[in-house]
């Protein structure tokens, strides 16, 4: 391909609409603004790499972005979000129920083995300090489509090699890319209708905590009937196939910042955030500790049915997922049902109370009895999802413009927690064993409990319970009551407007005066017409 040709595949449906297919911003073609002085052969590597990259990069005529006729952001396209997310973190936690393989396939202790979730967590938050930010900046369709390609690409390695030093090398690189989900929820945030918006989030986040549960399953079942590298070949075939499918289905959007930012600006305004935003630092805290709680029990709770008094396989442990597999399954009805209703706060409290009970009854009867790791598992596992789904309910009112930024802060000090849980409970089970891990656990909760308090619902400022203890959301429309008429009046209105219409253009005015009343809600009405009508339809789809 000649440096003069122009491989023009975005625009041929709305030119205005979309670059070509090299772009991840909103800025100029690349293919335009380079001018080479040597012809560029067919089958030099530098053309295979530019054609290659604008296969992947293309984006079909239906995916395409246009202003005039936004996308409309369906049930099966929000099922994918949730797909794509759930298999892709979930490479994150094949490795939590064998790591006892691993360290008998590697020939190093369960003490060192341990440390290949810690470097994975390590590298997601990693990733998603130093990459999510970029969402705000580039088209994410393209860039969702390269990291998915990259971290397929890259998890080949793990399936095949021999070293610890290498499989653990990179497992961090693939943790660093394995960043798309957290990309996918600003995007559900801008595509999905106002009415169904938390929804859709819900099941996008049901979606990710699922795919931190199922994995272990598969882990568990393939390992115990085959082995632990059978798992890692059907995490690749997953990786590839959820890029066809994005690749196929995916709708581009433009940059939500076409003119560009300077790279270290975006970083530097995460830090300004989060000091601008007190609601935004009270849910970093609250999610630290949560998730610290999560990781710390689902990484030591190998090592304890793997051991006396059960000497379960890793079948079994795998299966312990189950239990809290139903739970993630309630979060789109629970989202619909309470957070759309009451204040984010209120589901939060409720979350960290159902960890809290779990881990209490869990960590000390847990030495003697399953029934205390399976109790635990359903609260821990519902009481995450429960304060996750609120506290991005929270702060995706922050900053329309920066989601992406506002995401990274608060998943950040998720992972960030993840990471402190996992490395922690490591350490203090093999210090002190279940009881001891399990302990820090409850000091997690009951610290984020107590910034629960600190700061109320409607508090404006830093601390305080200024504007009451009420858990009902007060930008919530008027009483049911009030909605009813008004929609009432409006669709009286709508009806009797081509009657009366027809009958100025053959009788002409009407005959009779009309009352006071009617002409108030007249006048009171007009000039409202249209906000009236709005609002009925907009209460209809919810």
């Amino acid at each position: 391909m000649m440096p003069s040709e122009k491989l023009d595949v975005g625009n041929d449906a709305n030119p205005s609409s979309t670059a070509d297919a090299g772009q991840l911003n909103n800025g100029p073609s690349p293919t335009s603004s380079v001018t080479l002085t040597e012809p560029e052969t067919s089958d030099s590597p530098k053309s295979i790499w530019r054609r290659a990259y604008n296969i992947i990069t293309w984006t079909p005529p239906r995916c395409r972005y246009n202003p005039e006729k936004p996308f409309q952001f369906s049930m099966p396209l929000n099922l994918l979000f949730g797909f794509a997310g759930a298999f892709t973190v979930a490479n994150l936690y094949y490795n939590h129920p064998i790591l006892n393989k691993l360290a008998d396939s590697f020939g190093v202790t369960d003490e060192r083995v341990s440390i290949i979730p810690t470097v994975m967590q390590a590298g997601y938050a990693a990733g998603l300090l130093f990459l999510c930010p970029l969402g705000d900046l580039f088209r994410r369709r393209a860039f969702v489509l390269l990291l998915v390609l990259f971290t397929a690409t890259v998890w080949i390695g793990l399936c095949i090699t021999n070293s610890f030093e290498v499989f653990t090398a990179l497992s961090f690189i693939t943790a660093v890319s394995t960043v798309t989900p957290q990309l996918m929820l600003p995007l559900v945030g801008d595509l999905a209708p106002p009415a169904r918006r938390a929804t859709a989030l819900s099941i996008v986040v049901s979606g990710l905590l699922l795919g931190m549960l199922i994995a272990r399953v598969l882990s568990g079942v393939v390992t115990e009937y085959t082995g632990w590298r059978n798992i890692y070949w059907l995490s690749l075939g997953l990786q590839y196939l959820i890029f066809i499918l994005l690749w196929f289905f995916m709708p581009d959007y433009p940059s939500t910042n076409p003119d560009g930012i300077n790279y270290f600006r975006i970083l530097y305004s995460i830090g300004q955030m989060v000091c601008k935003y007190p609601v935004l630092v009270q849910v970093c805290f609250i999610g630290f500790f949560t998730s610290a709680t999560f990781t710390s029990f689902w990484t030591t709770l190998t090592f304890l049915l793997a051991g006396e008094p059960y000497n379960y396989n890793s079948l079994v442990i795998g299966l312990f997922a189950f239990i809290g597999i139903a739970a993630m399954t309630l979060g789109p009805f629970y989202s619909r049902a309470v957070i759309d209703r009451c204040v984010p706060l209120f589901s939060t409290i409720l979350g960290e109370i159902f960890c809290l009970i779990g881990i209490i009854i869990g960590t000390y009867t847990g030495t003697f009895s399953v029934a205390g790791p399976v109790i635990q598992a359903f609260a821990i596992d519902i009481g995450l999802q429960t304060s996750q789904i609120a506290n991005r309910t929270s702060i995706y009112t922050i900053a329309p413009k920066a989601r992406n930024r506002v995401n990274t802060a608060y998943m950040v000090s998720v992972f960030c927690g993840q990471l402190m849980g996992t490395a922690a409970g490591n350490n203090l089970y093999a210090r002190g064993g279940w009881i001891r891990s399990g302990s820090a656990s409850v000091g997690f909760i009951g610290a984020a409990l107590v910034i629960c308090f600190i700061r109320g619902p409607h508090e404006k400022g830093w601390v305080g319970w200024r504007g009451g203890w009420s858990i009902r959301r007060r930008d919530l429309e008027s009483k049911p009551e009030d909605k009813k008429v008004d929609e009432e009046k409006a669709v009286n209105r709508m009806a009797d407007e081509p009657i009366r219409g027809e009958e100025e253009k053959e009788i002409g005015p009407e005959p009779f005066e009309r009352t006071d009343e009617v002409k108030g809600e007249e006048g009171s009405e007009e000039g409202q017409g249209e906000d009236i009508q709005a609002r009925m339809e907009k209460s209809h789809q919810i």
